[in-house]
């Protein structure tokens, strides 16, 4: 069962008409869609409407020598619906980057100029609640006073913070299991077991990275030695146990090549994860703190910076106002 070529008129019997009836030009197909707006189609339906486009747009090939209306290859049209995809990806990493970027800005900027105001605001509040305290002597209000004062207690040093993190190495293991979201898994014992040692005394004799022939094979035996050199200093016998049964399964083999098609698919389902990252991103960045301030004035975000200014100098004055009464 065949079908008929989309744009493409079915064929009649000339015989049928006369000839001045009969089409002295062919048509000219119409024109392809534009491509869809990214902030509402993901890059995979971006991708199906650059295929529904480039559909469209088949006969119009027919000037630069190309095929005819159906006549192009399905994977010529999955090739343009992932130029479309990608295109339309581009441009929303484009818009999500300069958001990104003016929050960012926006972040230091605020706490460069205005951190300062907030500063003041603080120890304003501690010194009014701490004569509010010395003036009744009420239990509640030196509770408060306390408060007010701990909020504006220098930050402790980076060597306090680090304390037992850092060693001559950089982070410590726990550290960077933390970090990380790895469980911490210290040395079970000084000297690891003699099942360890043995099975590592294997695996460094099989895997050692002087007995690769060419520099891909060096890394691959860097990398599993790096790993086995690991489970060795915490002692792990079941690792190492693993490691040498991934050792002795060889390389992952390589898979098949895909085909034209299936590259394409790919490509797309790439395309739309990659887009549904960013969208997440985007809503993060929106929902922030300083991407809402910013959602406030997104015209002049500089004027907003001024603005909060402002207000907080006004929040000065009559804090420094309240704490004269409070003094006197």
């Amino acid at each position: 069962m065949t079908h008929e070529a989309a744009g493409v008129p079915p064929t009649r019997n000339d015989d049928d008409r006369p000839d001045d009836a009969r089409p002295a030009e062919p048509q000219t197909a119409p024109e392809a869609t534009d491509s869809p707006d990214t902030s509402d189609a993901s890059a995979g339906e971006a991708g199906a409407a650059s295929a529904s486009a480039a559909s469209s747009s088949d006969s119009s090939d027919s000037s630069d020598g190309g095929p005819q209306g159906g006549d192009e290859r399905p994977e010529a049209r999955l090739a343009k619906a992932v130029q479309v995809a990608e295109q339309a990806l581009i441009e929303f990493e484009i818009a999500v980057e300069t958001f990104r970027v003016e929050v960012e800005n926006f972040s230091r900027l605020h706490h460069q100029k205005l951190g300062p105001m907030y500063a003041r605001l603080d120890e304003l509040d501690a010194q009014i609640a701490e004569a509010r305290a010395a003036r009744t002597g009420d239990p509640e209000d030196l509770r408060k006073a306390k408060e007010a004062r701990d909020i504006v207690m220098p930050m402790p040093g980076v060597d306090e913070l680090f304390h037992d993190w850092m060693d001559s190495d950089g982070l410590s293991p726990e550290a960077s299991a933390m970090l990380t979201e790895q469980p911490v898994r210290p040395p079970k014992r000084v000297r690891p077991s003699e099942e360890a040692r043995r099975l590592y005394r294997e695996l460094a004799r099989k895997a050692h990275p002087d007995l690769a022939q060419d520099e891909p094979e060096r890394e691959r035996r860097d990398e599993f030695i790096t790993r086995v050199n690991a489970a060795y200093g915490r002692g792990d016998v079941e690792l190492l146990k693993e490691l040498a049964a991934e050792w002795a399964a060889g390389p992952a083999k390589p898979l098949p090549p895909l085909s034209e098609s299936e590259e394409l698919y790919a490509r797309l389902e790439w395309l739309s994860r990659r887009k549904e990252l960013l969208t997440v991103l985007a809503k993060e960045l929106e929902e922030s703190a300083i991407g809402s301030m910013l959602r406030m004035a997104p015209d002049d975000p500089d004027q907003l910076l001024e603005d909060i200014g402002d207000q907080l100098l006004g929040e000065v004055s009559r804090r420094e106002a309240e704490l004269a009464e409070l003094v006197q």
